[in-house]
Order: structure tokens, then C-alpha cells, then sequence
């Protein structure tokens, strides 16, 4: 950087003409004078005020980025000057140096507290001048840096704020499709009542409950919970609901075309056994699922189920005894040629069964212990007499109370079938 000799400063030199500007405020012209000689040799542009007020208008006009003003003078002095300005101006950092010769920590202290931010002592020695104002330099670089950041930070908040409304909007509109997979949340088939209940923990989850014409006096039923939460999971639940839909039997894995036109059912291993090839064949996905599916003959009552890792269903009998026992089985989409297991439950009128997702066996309580298997006896011995959507509302209600909040961890997803005496 090309540089010019200073007279004050011999051997020294200083840089080109820069752009800030410094007010001077002083009562005295010769001190005026003295300050003013200086600082325009460093290149800076300088303006006068021989009071406070003037001071003020000229702040006004145009906020400088250092002041200079004297302590003591007629009106206004240096510190209520310094006030003024901060309070008038904070919009715009000014570097304010108080001039004075004064020394006492109390002067000191009520020049800090009227915002000033250096002190320079009178009579003022040219060196320190200058290396006060380069310090006040740096600052002012650091403040304009920093105001800088700040306005980038704020857009790029409103940016981020902008993405996460129209994520919501699209997360709510998501959720919105996902419930629509349920287009009944309960129906009737004679005797018997199927109902469903889907609450995800977020916008979307990765559990899905439905139920499906599966042949003549036939009825499918399914509980599926994919691992993970959110929009990866939802998508997974989307594109299962496909493969169990009751409006495309021909894309339905649980059915199989008869010669006659008409549609059979496909014993529920197989149909699970076709999933997981189709997951791990045709999916590029590293999602997984458990599921319970079932298909009820209604003439007998034979409820014969698949399980793949899903917890075991309840089957609660007309007299309140009830039974979890099932063979587990394997998650679908985690090996190839695995075998899948079938059960089966013969139902009597008064009985009903519960396909639930481990979100109600799995809800913690605030003691970080977990309902379980009991837990869940409990509420459906509480709720015997409770059927269709009421009963959905009250479980959700015991595990709410159970968990002491009223958002639950994971999602929670059930098909209650009943058989009405």
C-alpha cells in the first residue's frame, strides 16, 4: 500500500485518504484546530462543532463513524452529548471518544455509562490519537462485519422460515393423503364390526390399518408398521396400501384371480412370504415392516392370521379372558426365503380381537418404564363394554394419562374386530 510521511509522526507512515468521518467537538477553535490538523493528514473527512448541540443537527444530517467531543462544555457536556447520540442514532454505530482531564474512576465510570467508548486526556498526545482512532477502526470493521452477518443470518432465517411453512403445508396436505387410505374407519359384515384407528406421532407415520373384501364371505384384515418415522415411512405405507388395496383385487398380494372371474383368498403366509420377495426384489428401499394379516371366514368365525414381528393380537373372549400367544415370526424386508407362520382364533359371539402396533404395548410412562402386554389387558378389561370408535378414544385417553402427556412418542395404530352377539 503506497503510503505518505506524516510530520507529527516522524518515520511513520499512514495510509492512503480513507472514507470515514470524524466529528469534533470542542467549545475551543485552537483545540479544534489542533485535533482537526492531525486527523486530516491521516486522510480522514472531518467535520466541526464548537457545542453539542450543533453537534446534534449535524449527527442528524449524517451519523459520522467517530466523534470526538470535549467533557467539559457550555450546555450540554461530553457524557450527555454521548447519550444523546446513542439514544438518537443506534441505528448506526458511532465510535464516540470523550476528551477530558479528568482521571477519577467516578469520571471514568460516568463517562462508560453515557456510552462513550474511549477516553482521550487532555492536553491530547498525536501518537495516542492515532492509535485510538486505528483501535476505533478495527472496531467499526468488526461492527460493520458483524452487521453484515446479521443481515445474512436474517435472511437466511426467513429463507429457512419460508421452507419450513411450506414444508408443514405440504406435510399437512401429506397427512391428509395418508388418512385418506382409511376412507371407513368402521364398517359391519353381519355380526361382526371391523374398526380402525391411525394416529401417527408426527405430520405422517409409518404405521397403516385397513381392511379388504377377500372372496365370497371373506373379509382381509391388516396391521403393518414400518420402521422409522416420517415421510420415508409414510411413502413406504402408501405404496403397501397398493399391494393390500380393496380397490384393485388384480394388485391385491392376499388375493388370487378364480376361473370364474371371482376372487379367493391367499392364506395369509403367503401372501406374506410374496411381500417380502416383492420388498427385497423390486424395492430399493432400506425400510422394513412388521404386520399382522388375517382373513375372517364369516360363516365360522375362523380368524386364521400371519404374523411377521408384529406384536401378538389380543383376543379378548365374551367371558373377559383373553390370550397373546402367537408365533412372532420374522420382519418383512430384512432376508430373502423366509418362511412365515400362520394361527388362527375360532370367535364366538361377545368376542373380539385387537391388531395393534407396538406404539400401544411400547408407550412409556414418565417413569420411562413401558405399558406392555398387561398394560394393555388392563385398559381392554376397563374398556369391555366400549366398542368402535369409542373404544379407539378411550385407549387413546388411558394412554395418554398413562404416558402424563398428550403427544405420544411413537405412532399408534390398531383393527378392532368385533363379533356382536
Amino acid at each position: 500500500m503506497t503510503a505518505l510521511p506524516t510530520p507529527d509522526l516522524p518515520g511513520e507512515t499512514v495510509p492512503k485518504a480513507e472514507t470515514r468521518t470524524v466529528l469534533v467537538v470542542d467549545d475551543s477553535r485552537l483545540q479544534r484546530k489542533i485535533l482537526t490538523s492531525s486527523l486530516k493528514r491521516w486522510g480522514y473527512i472531518i467535520k466541526e462543532a464548537e457545542s453539542a448541540e450543533e453537534g446534534l443537527r449535524m449527527c442528524a444530517e449524517s451519523v459520522p463513524d467517530f466523534v470526538l467531543s470535549d467533557w467539559m462544555m457550555p450546555g450540554m457536556s461530553g457524557p450527555e452529548f454521548c447519550q444523546q447520540v446513542r439514544e438518537r442514532f443506534d441505528g448506526s454505530y458511532v465510535y464516540f471518544i470523550l476528551l477530558t482531564s479528568k482521571s477519577a474512576v467516578s469520571e471514568i465510570t460516568l463517562g462508560l455509562d453515557a456510552g462513550a467508548d474511549d477516553f482521550l486526556t487532555k492536553p491530547v498526545d498525536v501518537h495516542e490519537l492515532r492509535a485510538r482512532i486505528k483501535a476505533g477502526g478495527r472496531i467499526l470493521d468488526m461492527q460493520a462485519r458483524l452487521q453484515e452477518n446479521n443481515r445474512a443470518l436474517t435472511d437466511a432465517l426467513q429463507e429457512v422460515e419460508r421452507l419450513h411453512d411450506a414444508l408443514n403445508k405440504d406435510l399437512r396436505e401429506a397427512r391428509q393423503l395418508q388418512q385418506s387410505l382409511l376412507p371407513e374407519r368402521t364398517k359391519s359384515f353381519g355380526p361382526y364390526q371391523i374398526t380402525l384407528h391411525l394416529q401417527s406421532s408426527g405430520y405422517v407415520g409409518g404405521d397403516l390399518v385397513g381392511f379388504f373384501p377377500a372372496g365370497p364371505r371373506h373379509i382381509g384384515l391388516y396391521s403393518i408398521d414400518v420402521s422409522g418415522h416420517g415421510v420415508s415411512s409414510a411413502l413406504m405405507t402408501a405404496r403397501l396400501a397398493g399391494f393390500l388395496s380393496p380397490v384393485a383385487p388384480d394388485q391385491n398380494v392376499s388375493l388370487r384371480r378364480c376361473p370364474d372371474g371371482t376372487y379367493a383368498p391367499v392364506p395369509p403366509r403367503e401372501a406374506i412370504e410374496k411381500l417380502n420377495n416383492m420388498v427385497l426384489d423390486e424395492m430399493e428401499t432400506e425400510h422394513y415392516f412388521t404386520m399382522v394379516l388375517g382373513n375372517l371366514e364369516l360363516e365360522t368365525g375362523i380368524l386364521r392370521m400371519g404374523q411377521a414381528g408384529h406384536p401378538h393380537p389380543v383376543h379378548q373372549k365374551a367371558d373377559g379372558s383373553m390370550t397373546q400367544t402367537s408365533p412372532g415370526g420374522f420382519p418383512v424386508g430384512l432376508l430373502p426365503d423366509v418362511e412365515f407362520s400362520e394361527f388362527e382364533f375360532q370367535l364366538s359371539p361377545g368376542d373380539r380381537v385387537l391388531f395393534h402396533s407396538d406404539g400401544i404395548t411400547e408407550c412409556p410412562d414418565p417413569e420411562e418404564g413401558m405399558l406392555e402386554e398387561q398394560g394393555l389387558e388392563k385398559i381392554m378389561r376397563d374398556c369391555k363394554e366400549i366398542s368402535g370408535t369409542e373404544f379407539f378414544d378411550a385407549l387413546m385417553w388411558k394412554l395418554t394419562e398413562f404416558a402424563g402427556q398428550t403427544k405420544l412418542p411413537d405412532d399408534v395404530s390398531g383393527v378392532l374386530l368385533d363379533f356382536k352377539i
